[in-house]
Formats: C-alpha cells, sequence, structure tokens
C-alpha cells in the first residue's frame, strides 16, 4: 500500500484510482545497471550544464545514484520541500497529471526504459520522473510555478479528440516500452496516431498548455541565450538530447507566449527549444495565456467551451453559484449567453461545496437555468435586497413574473429563495413556465424549476466544482503498461547483472571475475553495458591484463555498431576517473 504523507494526505478521491504501489520487486538487476548507468552519466555531465545544483537538488528530493530508488524513502525527504511522489502505470490523462501537480505532487510513471533505449525514450519512465523533475524542483520559484501551472492545467478544457490523442500515444508508448513489441504493432500504432494527429483540429486550451508544459517543463532551457542551461525533465533525463540540445544546430528561442503554437513529437529529439532568463519569467508567460482561458473570460465563451470539451465542466455564475454537468446548448444574445443547459446529471454547488439537496440525483435529467439582468433593474440580480425584489414583486410564497433583458420569461410560484453571504443564488420555483421568444424552456409538468441567479457567467472550466460529491473519478486506463515476460536466457542475464552488483559492492569471490567475464562473452555477445560493469571492478580491483582486453572487446563493438560509440565511450569515461 502507499505510506501516506501530509502532502498526500490532501489529495481528493478522484485522483487516487490512478496511484499503483511501486512494482518494485519487478524491477531486474538490468534495471537497476540502466539507471545507474544513466544517474552516473548525470551526475558527471549535467552538474557542469544542468541550471543551479543538479547534485544538490539530488540529494534534498532522496534520489540515490546506485539503485532505483524506493518511492517511500522519496517520500520522507520530498516531504521537507513540501512534495511527495505516487507511481502511476505510464502515461495518465494530461488533466490527472496537472491536477497532482497542483497538489504538489510528483507523478511517476513506475517503468524503467528498456536498454535498448537508454539514452531517449518516447514514454515516461521512473528515469524521466524521478531524475529529471525531482531534483529541480527543490528550487523555490521553480516548485512555485509548476503548482501555479498545475492550478491552470487542471481547469483547462480538453477535446474529445484530446483523449482519443491521448490513448494513441499511451498505446504507442506501452509498445515501444516492450522490448518484445513486433515491428509491424509499431508501425501500425504509429499510422494510428499520425491520422489522429491530422484531423485534431482546432487545438483545445488543454492542447495548448501542453505546448508550453513541454516547452519549459520537460524541454525547457534557461539563461543565456547562447550559452544556456538545462532544467527540462526530458533533457534532464535523456543522457542523449542532453548532449545534443547545447549544439549549434538546435536552435534556441527567446521563450515567449508564442510557445504556445509549436507542437511537438515525443518520438524525436527536438528541432528548436525555448530559452527563458528566470524562473520569474515563466510564471509570467503563464498568467499571460490564462487570460485566454474560459476560466478567466467566462461568458459566451466559457459556455462555448465547455459545450466543445464534451466532458463534465462547470460554469459559474457571477453570484458564486457553481452547475457542474456535461453541458450541451446555449442560446445567445450577441455575445452574451442568455440561457444555458446540460443534459447529464448535475451538480449545483458554491464555493467549491456541493449544495444540500441539488445533488446528481435530484439533477439526474440536466439543468437549465436563464442569465442575465432582470427587466427594469440596473443591479445584477444576485445583489438584489430582498426589499428591492418585494418592489418588483418577487417574493417567498407569491407567483411571480420575472422578464429578463433578454426576454426570456420566467412565470410561477416562487417557493424559496437560497442566498450565501448577501448574494442570491437560486429560486426554486413549482407549477412554472420559461420561455425566449416563443420557445418553451421549461414547462409545469416537469415538476420543480430550480433557477440559476447571476448577471453573467463569470467563469467556466474542466471537471465537477466539487469532485467528491460528484464522485467524480478519472478512470484507470483500460490498456496496462506490459508485464514483461523473460527467456529463461534473458532471466540468466539479469542474474549476470546481479553477481556483478555483488563484486563491485562486496568485493566477494572476486577471483571467480575472470570466468564470470568468459561467460558473459561467451553467452551474450551483445552484451555492452555488462562488460562495463565487469571492466569496472577488473579496473578498480588491479587486474589489468583482464580490463585492457575487456576494453579491446568495447572498442571493436563501438566500430561494429554506430550506435554504441556515445554509449561505450561515455561508460570508458567514467571507468578511467
Amino acid at each position: 500500500m502507499m505510506e501516506m504523507n501530509e502532502v498526500l494526505d490532501k489529495l481528493p478521491r478522484h485522483l487516487l484510482s490512478l496511484v499503483i504501489d511501486q512494482p518494485y520487486n519487478d524491477y531486474t538487476e538490468q534495471d537497476h545497471a540502466v539507471w545507474r548507468y544513466v544517474m552516473r552519466q548525470n551526475v558527471e555531465y549535467l552538474s557542469k550544464v544542468a541550471y543551479g545544483s543538479y547534485l544538490d537538488g539530488l540529494k534534498r528530493t532522496g534520489i540515490v545514484i546506485e539503485r532505483i530508488p524506493h518511492m517511500y524513502g522519496m517520500n520522507r525527504i520530498l516531504k521537507e520541500i513540501g512534495w511527495a511522489a505516487v507511481a502511476v502505470d505510464g502515461f495518465i490523462p494530461p488533466a490527472a497529471f496537472m491536477e497532482f501537480q497542483a497538489y504538489n505532487v510528483l507523478v511517476i510513471a513506475a517503468d524503467i526504459r528498456p536498454i535498448d533505449q537508454i539514452e531517449y525514450t518516447p514514454a515516461p519512465d521512473i528515469i524521466h520522473e524521478a531524475a529529471g523533475h525531482a531534483p529541480i524542483i527543490a528550487d523555490p520559484i521553480y516548485s512555485a510555478y509548476l503548482s501555479r501551472f498545475g492550478e491552470i492545467g487542471a481547469k483547462a478544457f480538453s477535446s474529445a479528440r484530446d483523449y482519443t490523442q491521448y490513448e494513441a500515444i499511451r498505446h504507442l508508448s506501452i509498445l515501444k516500452a516492450d522490448p518484445y513489441s513486433s515491428k509491424d504493432s509499431i508501425e501500425l500504432a504509429e499510422r494510428h496516431l499520425a491520422e489522429i494527429e491530422k484531423n485534431m483540429g482546432n487545438p483545445s486550451e488543454m492542447a495548448l498548455l501542453r505546448n508550453l508544459h513541454w516547452w519549459t517543463v520537460e524541454y525547457g532551457l534557461i539563461g543565456d541565450l547562447k550559452k544556456p542551461k538545462i532544467y527540462g525533465a526530458g533533457l534532464l533525463s535523456s543522457i542523449g538530447e542532453s548532449y545534443s540540445c547545447l549544439k549549434g544546430e538546435v536552435l534556441k528561442l527567446p521563450y515567449s507566449i508564442e510557445a504556445v503554437n509549436y507542437s511537438f513529437d515525443i518520438t524525436t529529439r527536438q528541432p528548436q527549444l525555448f530559452v527563458t532568463p528566470n524562473f520569474d519569467h515563466l510564471t509570467g508567460v503563464l498568467e499571460q495565456f490564462t487570460s485566454f482561458m474560459a476560466f478567466r473570460r467566462g461568458g459566451l465563451y466559457g459556455v462555448q467551451s465547455a459545450i466543445n470539451s464534451g466532458n463534465v465542466g462547470t460554469c459559474e455564475f457571477s453570484s458564486g453559484l457553481q452547475v457542474s454537468g456535461v453541458f450541451n446548448e446555449v442560446l445567445a444574445e450577441g455575445t452574451q449567453p442568455v440561457y444555458l443547459r446540460t443534459n447529464s446529471p448535475t451538480q449545483l454547488a458554491w464555493n467549491g461545496k456541493q449544495l444540500a439537496g441539488h445533488e446528481k440525483d435530484y439533477h439526474a435529467h440536466g439543468f437549465g437555468s436563464p442569465v442575465g439582468k432582470f427587466k427594469g433593474s440596473g443591479i445584477p440580480p444576485e445583489f438584489l435586497s430582498a426589499n428591492e425584489l418585494e418592489m418588483m414583486g418577487i417574493a417567498a410564497g407569491k407567483k411571480v413574473r420575472i422578464e429578463f433583458e433578454s426576454g426570456v420569461l420566467v412565470t410561477g410560484m416562487l417557493d424559496k429563495i437560497l442566498s450565501q453571504r448577501n448574494s442570491n443564488l437560486l429560486f426554486t420555483f413549482s407549477d412554472c413556465l420559461v420561455t425566449y421568444k416563443e420557445k418553451v424552456l421549461f414547462e409545469p409538468s416537469w415538476g420543480r424549476f430550480d433557477m440559476a441567479v447571476g448577471e453573467k457567467i463569470s467563469s467556466a472550466y474542466s471537471g465537477p466544482a466539487d469532485p467528491d460529491a460528484f464522485n467524480y473519478s478519472f478512470p484507470a486506463p483500460k490498456e496496462k503498461t506490459h508485464k514483461l515476460i523473460h527467456t529463461p536466457e534473458v532471466l540468466n542475464l539479469h542474474r549476470m547483472y546481479g553477481f556483478a552488483r555483488q563484486y563491485r559492492e562486496s568485493g566477494t569471490e572476486i577471483s571467480h571475475l575472470f570466468s564470470f567475464w568468459r561467460d558473459v562473452k561467451h553467452s551474450y555477445p551483445d552484451e555492452w553495458l555488462l562488460p562495463l560493469e565487469i571492466l569496472e571492478i577488473a579496473t578498480k580491483s588491479g587486474y589489468d591484463d583482464l580490463a585492457d582486453e575487456i576494453r579491446i572487446y568495447l572498442i571493436e563493438k563501438q566500430q561494429q555498431d554506430a550506435s554504441l560509440v556515445n554509449l561505450i565511450s561515455n561508460g570508458l569515461s567514467l571507468v578511467e576517473k
């Protein structure tokens, strides 16, 4: 079970369905060797090119070099800087990822990349999340930026196409993370994703925010445009791209709001990167973007954004009343909504808390209400006092007639008025008729009519106002990451990695190292990382003849396979140091 702390205790219930227990015992000795190789390269190289003190960040977030970290240990240390970590199964929906971030929770994909993707992986993995994201959050300004990004991202509307794209990306990443996936299955998944991305239409708020997230949190550079430092997790965790990204052939652009217009391809290295002068600038650009979002703009744009999303959203009236459901219709006069409607079970809330008696079961078939001022009154209806309402003939227990400036007409028995902090929220009618330009919007036979009160829609955002009361959840992905079933030959290779670790850490039976090397060379001629580990042990133990033999073997492998040139060269450099 997940070990909780004061940060994790604040997580809302609807996020917990995505959390898994870190499958620590499933990591193979080769997995730990991959982690160790990447982290040693990171410590060696990133200490020179990463922003701030990368090494100090590793220590402050509880990340060790020799073995894949256990999240329990990380959480004990992360809580000291106000963060926590949870394990998840690969890619999770972007909205959920953002919301975790808003609660200062680092989402860590529990898998680790296969050895053939050691330099770069298109799938999220524990190297990317733990070694990439975690060290940099020790910086308080950057940490605040991450939290704020999460708050804003959690409010962003996605489109139905976004979720189709997410599922296709997740499927492709699962296949690519599985070394046993067939080439045909990967190519089919790539074609499927390419077809979806051709027909995405206008980008949603979430799609644009994902661009900003990618060019900052994942692939950001900081400092001087001509000699920047690395802070993006995708670069910090990619030993291949962290080298190449600072070279001249990768275009460096000043980071600005224009970055929202640059899409990205997770399967390849990026042709351009953005450089921010400092972390405060990141927050400035983010706040600039929010001025275009529905949660700030509200109005007809906000309602239409909720409709276009096709998912549960919230429209908040200027009175503070929050209506949460799947919106399907809006009537408008010019640029102003005059009537809105949901067609799904709907919750009414105020200040993020569901109103008593206005749960989804009560509004099971949806909810509709006019928006705007009452005709003949210049005062927003939410601010009309009891006396002012009575002067207009509006009082509980009376049959009333309310005409809106838009022409919407509500007639019926006003049963009660619900107010909060001197703001009218809801008028409840019986025997009620609602019309607009001869169109019937509600008729008496439908039951009671709850009329939201508010001059305008002040905000609109994704998800329900009170998720727990709404019983909201992000469904756990249907397709799980693959639990690898290794052949006996591969399992034996993993055991050999374990023997190498024992030799390195304890020095026991070091005299067997010569015969051990012969076994590896004979049985696994494609291996390069395990020979590097044996070379390291031989060098430290003073077995110069054995070390020379392995070194020559590795140099020959470089000549045979160009993809191993940098990997082996970097490994040899560490051994020599």
